[in-house]
């Protein structure tokens, strides 16, 4: 297949194992990194928690502020 290149299927692999939670340093001897930043590479950072907040806020945002009724006798009054 010629679209699957040995560096491609490395790339996948490491990827593969980075999510499956193999400890970076480990993984860099794995791979023969000098540098561990090269090994930082092969991460997919998770995004999940970014777009969670940012839909929270979306949502916050969007909502039409609540208007205080003055007439209401509840509260305290001064």
């Amino acid at each position: 297949m010629p679209d699957l290149t040995r560096h491609g299927l490395r790339h996948t692999g490491a990827t593969w194992m980075a999510d499956a939670g193999i400890a970076l340093h480990v993984l860099q001897e794995i791979l023969g990194h000098q540098s561990i930043e090269t090994t930082k590479g092969y991460l997919h950072l998770d995004h999940r928690h970014l777009a969670e907040a940012a839909r929270q806020t979306n949502q916050f945002l969007s909502k039409t502020p609540q208007r205080k009724d003055a007439s209401r006798r509840d509260g305290p009054r001064l």
